[in-house]
């Protein structure tokens, strides 16, 4: 992949991954106590579309340009709503930003990006927010650091990593597994590409010999996963799913099939290990 992720702000992979998002911390919302969110690989929060290199590669228009054209019933309203309110169609609003616009006032969003010039912008964007805190730091270091919340019992990890090194599944698995450690309790997401399915089954089976209970894997493919040189489809696994997300989810991946180029998208829920 093309990594900087203004090359791929509102592609298919962003708009799953966002909804998901959504669900999850609607799910969270749901209890008046307080939660607190940890996203470990925070990107600079919000992407302009018509910047050079969004318009490089026109992947939005194939993501959000056609939900926001045409909203499938089955996508989550929210998720809709909170993308034109960062400012589409110009701008397309990252993890950090969706999360941010759905705190209540005790909750809290603790961001890390290790790119100087992407913290220092995620910095800028929230100079005013005093419910969020930005560290130039690396994210899977951050596991260890910053779990469990000193903010709340309650919260999201989300890992969302670049997939730039060779053995960045190892990495998320090694990731998922120092969070559960330190944060048990929490709900812990992983984001993950789909290429071909041999590194997504060496990954997965990884996190059914770890010995964590209730995972679910949630995936979304345009197309077959046969070609390892193309972005086929991602995923995103979830410990701890809360009561009603997997109901939820699955018809909202379903929304997101029509975005398949030749009609072969395919969305799936499985269940990894059982509660």
């Amino acid at each position: 992949m093309n990594y900087r992720h203004a090359f791929h702000a509102g592609n298919f992979a962003d708009c799953m991954k966002h909804a998901l998002l959504v669900l999850l911390l609607q799910a969270l919302a749901r209890k008046p106590a307080t939660f607190s969110v940890l996203d470990t690989h925070a990107g600079i929060g919000r992407y302009d579309l018509g910047g050079t290199q969004a318009t490089r590669t026109l992947e939005w228009q194939g993501g959000i340009g056609r939900l926001l054209h045409a909203p499938p019933a089955d996508l989550p309203p929210a998720y809709l709503d909170l993308v034109r309110r960062a400012g589409a169609p110009d701008i397309y609003p990252g993890s950090p930003l969706i999360t941010a616009m759905m705190l209540r006032p005790q909750d809290r969003l603790v961001c890390c990006e290790l790119h100087p010039e992407d913290s220092q912008a995620l910095r800028s964007l929230f100079a005013d927010n005093s419910q969020v805190s930005v560290h130039a730091r690396d994210g899977y270091a951050a596991l260890s650091a910053l779990l469990p919340p000193r903010e709340a019992k309650r919260g999201l990890v989300l890992i969302d990593p670049p997939f730039e090194q060779p053995d960045e599944f190892a990495r998320l698995a090694e990731g998922l597994k120092t969070a559960h450690r330190r944060f048990a309790t929490g709900i812990l997401a992983g984001w993950y590409p789909i290429k071909h399915r041999a590194p997504v089954r060496a990954f997965l089976d990884s996190l059914r010999g770890s010995g964590i209970r209730d995972i679910v894997a949630l995936e979304l493919t345009l197309r077959p996963p046969l070609d390892p040189t193309r972005l086929n489809g991602c995923g995103l696994v979830v410990i701890n799913p809360p009561f009603g997300f997997i109901e939820s989810a699955l018809p909202a991946l379903r929304a997101l099939t029509p975005l398949s180029p030749d009609g072969t998208g395919e969305a799936t829920v499985t269940r990894i290990v059982e509660e």
